[in-house]
């Protein structure tokens, strides 16, 4: 059973954090810890303006992140890595491979081709990004918390 998961991608202000709020909801109730970093993290930086407009219009709020930077120690302490992309997944293993057996795609239950960045992409692009990330989280809630999941993607 996993108690804490982290949400991988870059620089930690569109993708992971998008993917981090939208698996906590898909999961709530559940004693599941879930937080996000970048491997190239924008440190210190909030959710990217136009990631957080598109998922406030979903009625997800990105207020509060943080962007933070991946390192091999705060991934020990998570049960469960999920990334972006394959080469995400790469990265962390050349970095700390004894996190091989942790380390799965965010979209592994819903395509598991990888979700593309929107970082400087048009609106239109970001709200296709959002459905990918949405429809990944409420597919890994129905494995990580099934009692729990709302199981539908909002």
């Amino acid at each position: 059973m996993f108690r804490s998961v982290l949400v991988v991608c870059v620089g930690n202000i569109c993708r992971s954090p998008l993917g981090e709020r939208l698996l906590a909801r898909e999961i709530e109730g559940a004693d599941i810890s879930i937080k996000s970093a970048g491997i190239g993290a924008l440190v210190g930086h909030p959710a990217d303006p136009t990631t957080a407009d598109v998922a406030q219009t979903h009625g997800v709020s990105l207020d509060g992140h943080v962007a933070q930077q991946f390192t091999a120690d705060l991934g020990k302490v998570h049960d469960l890595i999920l990334v972006m992309e394959p080469g995400h997944k790469r990265e962390i293993l050349r970095r700390a491979p004894e996190l091989s057996g942790r380390v799965m795609l965010f979209d592994q239950w819903s395509g598991g081709t990888g979700i593309p960045d929107p970082y400087r992409q048009p609106r239109v692009f970001h709200e296709e990004v959002y459905a990918r990330v949405a429809g990944a989280a409420a597919a890994w809630a129905l494995k990580l918390a099934p009692t729990a999941a709302r199981g539908v993607a909002r």
